[in-house]
């Protein structure tokens, strides 16, 4: 009997651990969730705020005064446009140069080959303010004063190890045997890796670009670097304005890009699919 009431009592015991463990891991979520959403949600009332200051919330009057701020303001609109095109052009270029870096570094087999993928992965974790600095000196040592062309320099640094990782992983799970057989049946090694490579590829390279092009468009950090004072972009613009003029233009803005993200979001997942893609 005694037995029998120790094992009752430490059945008792770990089901209630397990209760307790499973409150602290429903409201660590819980927390973590408010934290992430709560702030959208302020961005996104404020951003209809009737005042002309950044008041008491939530606000009694409401409007659409502040889009039509952003609408109107040239400086956003340049930067936006330019934040475009720098995204654009750098996760093309990172994204040829990341996938063949991948599967090069696939098929390496020399003594270095840890060493030079860890130094091509490297902008991964060095801080965006030492690439920003070191790629200042570096287009300054090469003659180039163009501010576009520096951040494009730039940006194409810190976009293409995403690519490179991305193609990297799914390359992985693809056998060399495929691309053998394509050689062994006639096709040049260009066709093979175009026909072949690629195609089994695509999921990790589609991926990278994604993130990749995020990354370009929402930095700050190595833009501030390498704008000049014809050149900036969207993110470096909004940090001049809340530093000289703060205002809610920024919560309208904000809204924008919400809105954009969500539908990139569901443009992905009719092109490819989410799971795809994260997975």
């Amino acid at each position: 009997m005694s037995g029998l009431s120790v094992s009752m009592r430490l059945s008792v015991s770990k089901r209630l651990a397990d209760a307790l463990f499973e409150a602290a891991y429903l409201s660590l979520i819980t927390v973590f969730i408010a934290f992430s959403v709560i702030p959208v949600i302020v961005a996104v009332v404020l951003s209809f705020d009737a005042r002309s200051f950044i008041g008491p919330f939530p606000p009694k009057q409401f409007s659409l005064r502040w889009y039509e701020s952003f609408l109107a303001d040239s400086y956003y609109h340049e930067g936006l446009v330019n934040s475009l095109i720098l995204a654009t052009v750098a996760t093309l270029v990172a994204t040829l140069a990341g996938t063949l870096a991948a599967i090069a570094l696939s098929r390496a087999t020399f003594n270095g080959r840890a060493a030079l993928q860890a130094a091509l992965l490297s902008p991964l974790v060095v801080p965006n303010v030492v690439l920003g600095f070191g790629m200042l000196i570096f287009a300054s040592r090469l003659g180039i004063i163009d501010g576009m062309t520096r951040l494009i320099m730039g940006h194409v640094l810190i976009t293409f190890p995403y690519v490179m990782r991305t193609t990297a992983a799914s390359l992985v799970g693809i056998k060399a045997s495929y691309y053998e057989a394509a050689l062994s049946l006639g096709a040049k090694p260009w066709k093979a890796l175009a026909q072949v490579t690629l195609p089994l590829a695509r999921t990790g390279i589609l991926a990278g670009a994604v993130f990749g092009f995020v990354t370009s468009f929402d930095d700050v950090g190595v833009s501030l670097f390498l704008t000049d004072a014809f050149t900036f972009t969207l993110p470096v613009a909004i940090l001049a304005q809340m530093r000289a003029n703060l205002d809610l233009t920024i919560a309208a803005l904000s809204v924008v890009f919400i809105v954009a993200t969500a539908l990139l979001i569901v443009l992905l997942d009719r092109l490819a699919g989410l799971d795809a893609i994260v997975g």
